[in-house]
């Protein structure tokens, strides 16, 4: 019998742990609302809002264009000189794929696209969340953009 318990201990732990670190669809559903905000935000032309679903951190990193922004001021001043609200246009996400490496992490890949004149400008993002405090945030941030059509 005590063998016995030896082997099913370390299983029955294995399991427990395994229940406690695998996020629900609740959490799938949270880090997804940050992202609709998001998209609510911008497409109403409000960056302040936009900018509720970054860690205010001095830590948030910001890779797009072959530049590094750290910081949650940088990024937001980036994006206040980068898009004047006559050029924010109608921002979408798409095929969002939202993969937990803990319960407090996750990361997010996914395109993004603006429909606006005189481009219609979009690509890839790969996003890094955590779970803080006030909720999920993104820590980090890797945007790409598509090549345009000549």
């Amino acid at each position: 019998m005590r063998n016995f318990l030896f082997l099913i201990l370390p299983l029955f732990l294995l399991f427990i742990n395994c229940e406690q670190s695998t996020p629900g669809e609740a959490e799938r559903a949270a880090v997804i609302k940050v992202l609709e905000d998001q998209v609510e935000a911008w497409n109403r032309k409000d960056i302040d809002a936009y900018m509720e679903g970054y860690w205010k951190s001095d830590d948030l990193t910001f890779v797009s264009g072959g530049n590094i922004n750290k910081g949650w001021q940088a990024v937001l001043d980036s994006y206040r000189e980068r898009y004047k609200p006559e050029m924010m246009g109608i921002l979408t996400f798409d095929n969002l794929n939202v993969n937990f490496m803990s319960p407090d992490a996750a990361y997010v890949s996914g395109t993004w696209a603006l429909q606006r004149e005189p481009d219609d400008p979009g690509g890839r993002f790969t996003l890094i969340f955590k779970k803080l405090a006030e909720g999920w945030r993104i820590v980090y941030d890797h945007t790409s953009s598509k090549e345009k059509n000549n």
